[in-house]
């Protein structure tokens, strides 16, 4: 987690009851920790913490499922998904539980700059890049080909017509070098690929190309080393020029705000096609044109797919995606899975409290926020 060089106003020492008026509200398909609400709450005095449990099939319904008495007096809250705005008149932070903000964008309470977002950026790293290099490796080695015969014959055999490819001189693009994509960058380095970068504002220095967000210790690219080129820009034009760079595998890990939805389209296809790039996609369905996807694999434009994330999603019984096997793995958006997401979550909390508190207010929290940008 990064640093932040803040001076501790006077009293901020001692100041542990600035959160005395405060309620900090928890809506996670998890049962609630008393051990870490009783840390929370003894540690600051008059704090308290409301832990909502809500079940895996409530999950995105937080606010029609829960009493409305339940959010009185709330003025902190943690969770994924929006909740009626007129439900809490007294928020002033909202801490999420995803690295994207996309389903509060356009809602009443994200609009008003008087309340504060932070993002668990850094949560999911370590399991999402584990999920693009080893959807990677199964496609580039041929394991589903090689177990459907194993199963289909009852014995192994060497399928002779399939050539597996190793990683080594391999160039990979990572489309959004934000925490996912730095561990990504992490492990492909270590199996002896490069690494081109693509930001949406300029990294020109050393400096800039650190990154203060959160980060599980010993993971990432905290300091923007593994990189041998940097680009960056916010205009079409500005992708398809890093997309032609002869890169051999694509990763996308961007937000989806209005100016990335269907960034990789048949244009960029056919880009891609000159070094029939394999493309991975880890952020959001909408960042790719699904038809003319389907088209690029038919067409042999592009080598193959991984999917964690579909245009629409889920994907349509008998959908065209799923009856390509040996070019395209598509799994339902399960690449953040880990048993200690939210503990990471709670780690980030605890730390923005924390920050809060030295701070005497929202200043210098982790993973703030930039509202213009929408990350």
């Amino acid at each position: 987690m990064g640093s932040t060089n803040t001076t501790a106003p006077t009293g901020a020492a001692d100041n542990f009851d600035i959160f005395k008026k405060d309620i900090l509200m928890l809506h996670v398909p998890l049962a609630p920790d008393q051990a870490w609400i009783d840390k929370l709450e003894n540690k600051y005095p008059g704090f308290k913490v409301r832990w909502v449990h809500r079940s895996w099939q409530d999950y995105g319904k937080d606010d029609e499922s829960t009493a409305a008495e339940a959010y009185e007096g709330v003025t902190m809250l943690c969770s994924y998904y929006p909740h009626k705005a007129e439900l809490l008149p007294k928020l002033k932070w909202v801490q999420l539980t995803s690295a994207g903000a996309d389903p509060w964008l356009q809602h009443p309470l994200y609009l008003n700059k008087e309340i504060v977002f932070c993002t668990a950026n850094g949560c999911h790293p370590p399991q999402i890049a584990e999920w693009v290099i080893g959807t990677y490796l199964m496609l580039s080695h041929h394991f589903l080909p090689y177990h459907d015969a194993a199963t289909q014959h009852g014995q192994s055999q060497v399928l002779r017509h399939l050539t597996a490819v190793d990683s080594p001189g391999m160039r990979m693009g990572i489309l959004g070098y934000g925490a996912i994509g730095r561990q990504v960058a992490r492990v492909a380095q270590a199996l002896g690929m490069e690494i081109y970068a693509y930001t949406r504002r300029p990294k020109p220095t050393p400096e800039s190309r650190k990154d203060d967000s959160y980060h599980v210790p010993g993971t990432g690219d905290p300091d923007g080393l593994i990189p041998s080129k940097w680009f960056s820009g916010s205009s079409r034009d500005d992708i398809d020029h890093f997309l032609a760079q002869d890169l051999d595998i694509l990763v996308v890990s961007l937000p989806l705000t209005a100016s990335t939805k269907q960034i990789i389209g048949r244009k960029q296809f056919d880009i891609l096609a000159k070094k029939k790039t394999f493309l991975s996609n880890i952020a959001r369905g909408g960042h790719v044109d699904t038809e003319a996807l389907v088209e690029a694999l038919k067409e042999d434009k592009i080598r193959g797919a991984a999917l964690d994330v579909t245009d629409p999603e889920p994907l349509p019984e008998g959908h065209e995606l799923l009856k390509m096997p040996d070019k395209c793995f598509v799994t339902p958006h399960v690449s953040w899975q880990t048993p200690f997401y939210f503990e990471r979550v709670k780690a980030i909390l605890e730390e923005n409290l924390e920050r809060w508190r030295v701070n005497g207010g929202p200043k210098g929290l982790v993973n703030l926020m930039d509202r213009e940008s929408g990350y």
